[in-house]
């Protein structure tokens, strides 16, 4: 039976590679962006500033909806009790103040979902 020498030449070279994935080395040619490179993840502050931002969005964003649900009036008389309380009651009451943003989501929602 014929073999190509080249066959076991790459076979052995794929192999050398399985081994060295196995210990947790990478290959990566120059010039060529790979996971190594700054394009893919930028730079620190932005790695920190992105989740930040989508938490401080989503949470105006939840504050407009429990706004919109539980009415003006209610929402607030219940972040000033949460104000009048002790601990870290007026904590919460300082994030739960409707702000302009909070009372704008909520008439967006009041205009699309009318009661």
């Amino acid at each position: 039976m014929w073999v190509d020498p080249n066959l076991n030449d790459f076979y052995s070279r794929v192999s050398r590679i399985e081994k060295s994935h196995a210990k947790g080395y990478g290959f990566e040619a120059k010039g060529t962006l790979g996971r190594k490179s700054t394009a893919r993840g930028g730079s620190r502050v932005w790695r920190i500033v992105k989740p930040l931002t989508l938490a401080v969005v989503l949470g105006l964003g939840l504050k407009g909806v429990i706004h919109y649900y539980v009415g003006a009036q209610t929402y607030e008389s219940r972040v000033s009790a949460l104000a009048a309380g002790a601990g870290f009651d007026p904590v919460g009451a300082w994030l739960m103040y409707a702000d302009p943003v909070t009372l704008a989501v909520s008439s967006q929602l009041q205009s699309v979902l009318p009661r």
